[in-house]
């Protein structure tokens, strides 16, 4: 960047200056960072510069890619070996954190600042209990003992976690990935930080879980007085969490303002972009294609020369193309804000990247495709019987998609397993794919079978064999199903890539040469290489961007369109689930607890545990929302409650009826089944009186 434009840029950004009066928590000022990749440095932060103030929440958005934990990480100087800081500066409470020493550095992170990872199965050391991980901490500060044990339980009892002896003796593999995550946060909190830096730390996590570890972030800092930066791709979570907002693109800040007015009223098109990728207000996939962004994000090192978002901006110029714009002051009644971009009073007028496709018209019912009844699954665990499954019955008719919710541990995987064979069910149960039984066990059905019945995981780098090129992970799936070779390969293979949206030079790379986006559309191309009638899709979006998250659920929309192929689509992404949706089964504890169309679920009236569910759901929008809390932890399925399994969490119990009586799955409109003593009518009633109670 020339002088003029830097010193035009800090004009029109109005970057705050240290105030050794009222110190901000962060400072970072024209702060770039650089990877050493191939002999040559290559730039990840541009320039960035962004303040929290002290106890203020701030949240930075943007793709993979953009630089977001980069960001995190300089903060605290934990860059990997090839990263450095080449410019700029970063203050932590007024101290510079450049010019911190080894001992002043490891003070400052035991003292002043903690970060809170994505995953916390790999923030915890596995072969170590939970007790002395925390307690470690406090030794180092100088408490040891009977001491450092009482504080380890009463940081354990802070974040909500019941019986913290019992958790302290446990390993980390024994908690839910929930509890994991409280305990990570107990960790982090243990020595009282002024700055608090969570990444990702509710991506993978149920919706109830979610809700419970914001909420704990959000009474914690009160408690605290603690400042937070918060990095997320879930726009939702942020609206929810932060009082202001910072977009991250290819390391450059090109938005930022209070996080209401930048969500309902973005000046930058990359943010309107954004928004209009997530799937909302009920949106389904019969009512038009999601928007994407079109083409992808400047690789690392790239040279930039005007706008970095130009190549993707269909409202961009020549002027977009080779001036860089400054950060734009925004300023009026709703607060400061800034915009990166020469036309930031148009952004809302950006053309949508995906057009509004009509529905397809609806097919004649149909035979089912898959027809389970009476499924059991029961597992020992230490002696005692634990039924992961109890007496599922469900039908799936060709080109419909089943979305699967509920909370971790309510059977959802378990089904998905016995539908495709992998674990045999409990004997009496029957699973019939287009009329005929299937084998219990995956090894003794037919090779129709098998590739009629395919899935797609959560995570596509476990499931991509990295030693590969995409060309022979592709070749040897149509080998196998299809039977193919020679000729008819290759042009099976053509096709397959083009229908995932993928190209010719994809196949000659392998998996590790590819985004996460296009990893899981080889993922995807794979499962459809031997034309299957059903796809299991496992979490299949949970770690993506939005923006990759709405190609790939559009994609998804599309195969099943061309091909009437059905879906079984396990997520906690309850928007999601509602998008690509046509029925909707609610498990708790291996039961169906509500089953019924998409719209009559989510519309409701619903079974209390599916209003819990729905209630916990961050929106970008909270107006009109309060939460349903369940009380303690999905019950352990060895020992489930007597009666309805759900009475020692539900909010609306009436009675002993409750707990001496377990209800059937009863339809309580055509279609629309729920499992509940409570009549479909007073469901509504009640259901309604909260939703009057709190308007």
């Amino acid at each position: 960047m020339t002088e003029p434009a830097k010193a035009q840029s800090a004009k029109t950004r109005g970057t705050k200056t240290p105030n050794a009066n009222a110190r901000n928590a962060l400072e970072l000022n024209d702060l770039s960072v650089a990877y050493r990749v191939g002999g040559r440095d290559r730039a990840v932060l541009r320039n960035l510069s962004l303040t929290i103030g002290q106890g203020e929440a701030y949240g930075l958005v943007g793709e993979s890619g953009c630089g977001k934990s980069t960001a995190a990480l300089a903060v605290v100087r934990y860059l990997p070996r090839n990263g450095s800081i080449s410019g700029g500066a970063i203050a932590l409470d007024g101290q510079d954190v450049m010019k911190l020493d080894a001992e002043a550095l490891r003070r400052a992170r035991a003292t002043s600042v903690s970060m809170v990872y994505q995953d916390p199965g790999k923030a915890l050391n596995p072969s170590i209990r939970i007790g002395r991980q925390l307690t470690e901490i406090f030794e180092l500060a100088g408490i040891s003992g009977k001491a450092a044990e009482d504080r380890a339980i009463a940081m354990l009892n802070r974040v909500r976690i019941s019986d913290p002896p019992s958790v302290m003796q446990r390993y980390p593999h024994q908690l839910s990935g929930g509890m994991q995550q409280r305990v990570a946060i107990a960790m982090a909190l243990a020595n009282d930080p002024t700055m608090l830096i969570l990444d990702e730390p509710t991506t993978g996590l149920d919706a109830t879980v979610e809700a419970e570890v914001l909420d704990l972030i959000a009474q914690l800092r009160q408690e605290l007085s603690a400042s937070i930066l918060f990095i997320s791709h879930n726009l939702a979570v942020v609206s929810h969490m932060c009082d202001r907002v910072g977009v991250l693109y290819a390391g450059m800040l090109v938005e930022e303002g209070p996080t209401e007015v930048v969500f309902n009223d973005p000046r930058h098109p990359y943010t309107v972009a954004l928004l209009r990728c997530l799937p909302r207000g009920g949106q389904r996939k019969d009512q038009g294609r999601l928007d994407t962004i079109p083409g992808f994000l400047p690789g690392i090192g790239a040279v930039i020369k005007g706008c970095a978002f130009a190549d993707r901006c269909a409202l961009a110029d020549e002027r977009c193309r080779t001036e860089l714009p400054p950060l734009y002051e925004l300023s009026d009644e709703r607060g400061a804000r800034l915009s990166r971009c020469h036309h930031h009073d148009k952004a809302q007028a950006l053309p949508r990247a995906t057009p509004s496709e009509v529905a397809t018209p609806p097919k004649p019912v149909a035979q089912p495709v898959l027809r389970v009844a009476g499924l059991n699954k029961t597992y020992a665990s230490h002696g005692h019987p634990l039924r992961a499954v109890k007496d599922v019955s469900l039908d799936l008719r060709p080109g419909e998609t089943l979305g699967l919710v509920g909370e971790s541990g309510s059977g959802k995987t378990t089904f998905a397993r016995l539908l495709l064979g992998l674990v045999p069910p409990d004997d009496g149960g029957t699973i019939e794919l287009e009329g005929k039984a299937l084998a219990p066990k995956l090894e003794n059905r037919g090779d129709d079978q098998v590739k009629a019945m395919q899935i797609v995981f959560q995570n596509p780098d476990s499931a991509l064999n990295r030693s590969h090129s995409i060309r022979h992970l592709l070749s040897r799936a149509l080998k196998r199903l299809a039977g193919l070779s020679g000729k008819a390969l290759e042009t099976r293979l053509e096709d397959l890539v083009r229908s995932v949206r993928l190209t010719d030079r994809h196949l000659a790379v392998k998996p590790r040469q590819l985004s996460g986006g296009l990893k899981q559309r080889v993922a995807i191309a794979r499962a459809f290489a031997g034309d299957p009638r059903i796809v299991v899709c496992d979490e299949p979006t949970s770690a993506l961007d939005v923006s990759v998250q709405a190609a790939i659920l559009n994609l998804l929309a599309d195969l099943q369109a061309k091909e009437d192929v059905s879906y079984i689509f396990i997520s906690h992404d309850l928007g999601v689930v509602r998008y690509l949706s046509d029925k909707i089964a609610v498990l708790y504890l291996g039961r169906i607890m509500e089953l019924g169309p998409s719209e009559a679920v989510f519309s409701g009236p619903h079974h209390p545990y599916t209003e819990a569910l729905l209630s916990a759901v961050p929106k970008l929008d909270q107006t009109g929302t309060t939460r349903i809390r369940l009380d303690g932890e999905i019950p352990s399925a060895v020992n489930p409650p007597s009666g309805c399994v759900f009475h020692t969490r539900c909010p609306r119990k009436i009675g002993p009826i409750c707990e001496q009586q377990e209800p059937p799955l009863a339809e309580a409109q055509p279609g629309h089944a729920i499992r509940c003593h409570i009549p479909y009518d007073e469901l509504a009633r009640l259901q309604k009186a909260s939703v009057a109670e709190l308007a």
